[in-house]
């Protein structure tokens, strides 16, 4: 069982709709519906009469409403009880991106360690749903994630709603570029480049792409920012699929496709022309790197880098 559905039913039990539920809780509708089916394939219960309109709860529903408040509210107590234990240590803790923690955070807190002298900088990884929601529960100082564009936003499955909530502030601290890249023969000459096409008539082309889910930050914004903008001629052959931008680069070095990265990620591989740069003939997509916070900062150093940078960003 896990603290999210049961959250997820109080959500349903307050609007009695699955849509206005699952928006409240910043998921799509078919995932917020599979996370109440397994509740009660948990509890081997019914809860919900999908029968009614607007959602009504079962009896067992009825009855459970008032149990979900209470194990909600005991583990918040058991966590806030850990964490006053943790807290003691000298640690800051930050949760990343898989992507930012090799392709920009050891240059960016290079530059901080004036500030975090002899406290311990814990850093934890994940994909970007699962960091989000640890750091909306407060379990951590900063969240190191890339922001979506506007335009955008509202499509992603993930849940950046979340980070444009009450009392959660942001730092803008760098850029970044998703870019098309791939590998180049002995000649210098990439392995995995476009024909430019002149009319409709032209033939159709393969390429092997080296690609991320299509359900990760990165697979998402590929596909609303860079597929659209393709030729309909254009047939990608899916060779790997890899969340960790790091393996799709080591792939694309190898030369068994192209990829779109992150150009913070392969500096020193466009600079040596081992990887030859696509923009040309695909889109590329410019990120902005984001630090966020919750508001009262629980460690002394984490309000002086707060505080350093936000002077950084005023000049």
């Amino acid at each position: 069982m896990e603290l999210k559905w049961l959250k997820d039913f109080i959500a349903l039990a307050d609007h009695k709709s699955f849509s206005k539920a699952a928006e409240s809780r910043f998921v799509t509708q078919p995932a917020f519906s599979r996370r109440i089916r397994s509740l009660e394939n948990w509890l081997d219960v019914n809860l919900v009469d999908r029968n009614q309109y607007p959602t009504q709860l079962t009896t067992a529903g009825q009855a459970f409403i008032s149990q979900a408040h209470g194990l909600i509210e005991k583990i918040d107590q058991s966590r806030e009880h850990v964490r006053s234990i943790e807290s003691s240590q000298d640690q800051v803790m930050l949760l990343a991106q898989h992507a930012l923690t090799v392709a920009f955070f050891p240059a960016w807190i290079k530059d901080l360690k004036p500030l975090i002298k002899d406290t311990t900088l814990r850093v934890d990884t994940g994909n970007l749903h699962d960091i989000i929601e640890k750091f909306v529960a407060g379990n951590t100082d900063f969240l190191l994630a890339y922001a979506v564009p506007i335009n955008t936003r509202q499509t992603f499955t993930d849940p950046f709603g979340q980070l444009y909530k009450q009392g959660v502030e942001s730092l803008t601290i760098g850029y970044d570029t998703l870019m098309p890249v791939c590998a180049v023969d002995k000649d210098g000459l990439p392995l995995h480049a476009l024909a430019k096409q002149s009319n409709p008539t032209d033939q159709a082309q393969t390429v092997k792409l080296l690609s991320h889910p299509a359900e990760s930050f990165f697979g998402q914004l590929i596909d609303r920012e860079c597929l659209p903008h393709l030729s309909s001629q254009i047939n990608f052959q899916t060779i790997c699929e890899n969340a960790l931008s790091e393996g799709l680069k080591a792939l694309t070095l190898q030369g068994e496709g192209m990829a779109w990265l992150p150009k913070n990620l392969i500096i020193k591989e466009l600079e040596n022309n081992q990887l030859f740069d696509l923009s040309d003939t695909m889109m590329s997509v410019e990120l902005t790197i984001k630090l966020y916070r919750i508001r009262e900062a629980r460690h002394p150093t984490a309000k002086l880098i707060w505080a350093h940078l936000q002077t950084q960003v005023d000049q």
